[in-house]
């Protein structure tokens, strides 16, 4: 049976994974017949924000805690994760990306990434083992690879479709740390065949979530063929 990792950054779209986007995601990977690998860090997140009103919260939360509240409570610990034994990776968006894996939420293109999500991604490229990064979640793989010989190209949307974030902004963030970047809809996925990264743009669209599933469709059917070409 296939082994496909799913990376979380906590649990909720504005301080964690954006829970939809992880569900789907796993929805399609039982629907390929693998297995979905919840792969979590045991450290504190960011910060925790309500999300009725986006106002930040007093409190502290762990984000392997907080995804298993997605995963069911099956969480593997990034540290204990062997590259060689999964099949793919997908990285759900969520701004636990941008403020738990990395800190491009407060430092744009300048942004740390922490070494445990670094390790793992570069890892996996080297092997050959495909990603899918969804939504904003491309940013989390622009840091991992910048500096390194893996030269990837990805899309975090389009500039000419509605968006509450500003894409242009993102594209030009995204090449500064040397990522080449392609303009792509909802309906669309990027494949950087050379890396074997599959991105969507998801939530960084306005969209229903009808649209976000047929997104996560489509960059699960590039996995799929990209996995059975091996």
């Amino acid at each position: 049976m296939l082994k496909i990792g799913v990376l979380f950054s906590g649990c909720g779209v504005y301080d964690g994974a954006e829970i939809q986007e992880a569900v789907l995601a796993m929805l399609e990977i039982d629907r390929m017949g693998a297995e979905a690998v919840c792969i979590g860090i045991d450290a504190p997140q960011h910060h925790v924000v309500n999300h009725l009103n986006g106002e930040e919260m007093t409190e502290s939360r762990n984000m392997m805690v907080e995804a298993a509240r997605i995963a069911r409570g099956n969480m593997t610990a990034i540290q204990e994760v062997v590259p060689a034994d999964l099949d793919a990776l997908v990285i759900p968006g969520g701004f636990g990306s941008a403020k738990n894996f990395t800190t491009w939420a407060f430092d744009g293109p300048n942004a740390s990434i922490r070494p445990d999500v670094k390790l793992l991604l570069v890892n996996l490229v080297n092997i050959g083992k495909p990603i899918v990064a969804l939504c904003v979640s491309p940013i989390v793989l622009a840091k991992a690879f910048e500096g390194s010989a893996i030269h990837a190209s990805m899309t975090i949307g389009s500039k000419h479709a509605a968006s509450p974030y500003e894409i242009a902004g993102f594209e030009a963030g995204l090449q500064q740390t040397g990522a080449e970047t392609a303009d792509c809809s909802l309906g669309s996925v990027h494949i950087d065949q050379e890396n074997k990264l599959i991105t969507a743009p998801c939530y960084m669209m306005e969209a229903r979530i009808s649209e976000i599933h047929a997104n996560i469709q489509a960059a699960f059917q590039a996995l799929k063929s990209m996995l059975d070409a091996e």
